[in-house]
């Protein structure tokens, strides 16, 4: 049951994550992952943060389809299948050390590549490989928002259609996502009431539009500029509190 405070701590997160995700891309969702993770077991967590990020990607895809590339999104899809076949012969729910350490860590591989090596979406068969290790580290470890950040960073896309195709690929990595940790959710029956999931939805829709006239005014430099440092910014944050979990495991379990 989700108490009182927590409820209220959820929606403040969900309007923001939505807001920072209309501007940036996936950045918000990690906000929202990272309070759902708190609050309550990582099953239940990862299936009420994909429908969110379903219903907020699904909104971003309809107020930006005009910008939407659907051949590089078909390609993604095609890689992500390919994942997701493989992780269905894996039952594995990470611990909570796990999910924020893969989520801390992972931008790194980016960061330290050359920058003639760089991945870039847009090169061919980038994008089936993007969709595969996005969808695997989805499943694995609970989210790779920095991971598919860091293809669209080195791509000469506009900061437009790196929104808009972005919320689309995602959507079916959300289906994929929910339904796997949803029938391990429901095994141990964890779950939100669905008014609560509505509310919530609608605060989605709400964070998104107010997020339109900020990436309407943003430079394709500064967009590029400020989802870097954001995505440095999650990852030590992540990676922190990732190592105090490893290092006081029962000290911590008091205070999630």
């Amino acid at each position: 049951m989700i108490t009182l405070s927590a409820g209220l701590a959820i929606g403040a997160v969900t309007f923001l994550g939505a807001f920072t995700s209309g501007i940036f891309g996936m950045v918000g969702g990690q906000f929202i992952l990272a309070v759902l993770l708190y609050y309550m077991p990582v099953s239940a967590a990862m299936t009420l943060f994909s429908a969110l990020m379903f219903m907020s990607g699904l909104w971003r895809g309809i107020l930006w389809r005009r910008h939407i590339d659907w051949p590089l999104t078909w390609r993604y899809v095609a890689g992500s299948i390919i994942g997701y076949v493989l992780m269905l012969f894996i039952a594995f729910v990470p611990s909570k050390p796990v999910v924020y350490l893969g989520l801390g860590l992972t931008p790194l591989i980016g960061s330290l590549l050359p920058k003639h090596l760089a991945p870039d979406i847009t090169k061919r068969g980038m994008a089936p490989v993007c969709g595969f290790i996005v969808i695997v580290l989805q499943i694995a470890i609970g989210g790779a928002g920095n991971v598919l950040d860091m293809f669209f960073q080195a791509s000469p896309l506009s900061r437009h259609v790196i929104v808009a195709t972005k919320a689309v690929t995602q959507l079916f990595s959300q289906a994929m996502r929910f339904l796997y940790f949803g029938a391990l959710a429901l095994e141990a029956s964890e779950y939100v009431p669905i008014w609560l999931f509505v509310v919530y939805v609608l605060l989605t829709f709400a964070g998104g539009s107010a997020a339109t006239g900020v990436l309407n005014r943003m430079s394709d430099a500064n967009f590029r500029k400020w989802t870097q440092w954001l995505i440095w910014a999650l990852s030590a944050i992540y990676t922190g509190r990732g190592l105090w979990l490893l290092a006081f495991p029962s000290g911590a379990a008091a205070i999630l």
